[in-house]
């Protein structure tokens, strides 16, 4: 299913944004309200955190889109993807009232790409 690939592909890259945070890059701009730029260790272990959920998300992601299949996941895959499509939603609204512009800009939009495809996903799965 087309919408399980996109909205991975949507996901993956927020993830690689939070490793990238999670190792001291400079790119606080895109997340968490851009306040800082560099994340300070504290916050650096929220988006380590968040990176595995993200990574997780994927999966159940890729399980309802029937692209994988992982029979232990398949009883609450699609909860779970109706979970994050809730999540998304409001991190996009979230992302849209953000003081950062790097956020509005680019977070917003791959925020609720990534909840449409993963309504999709569950809809249609």
């Amino acid at each position: 299913m087309i919408t399980a690939w996109v909205g991975s592909f949507t996901f993956l890259a927020a993830a690689i944004l939070y490793i990238l945070l999670a190792l001291g890059f400079p790119y606080g701009d895109f997340a968490m309200g851009g306040k800082h730029k560099v994340m300070p260790k504290e916050m650096r272990v929220a988006c380590a955190v968040s990176v595995l959920i993200q990574l997780g998300a994927i999966v159940f992601l890729l399980q309802v889109g029937n692209v994988i299949s992982i029979e232990f996941i398949e009883p609450f895959a699609k909860g779970v993807c109706y979970f994050f499509t809730l999540y998304l939603l409001v991190n996009t609204v979230m992302n849209a009232f953000s003081k950062s512009k790097k956020e509005k800009q680019f977070m917003t939009p791959l925020s609720l790409v990534t909840a449409i495809c993963f309504f999709l996903t569950a809809l249609n799965g």
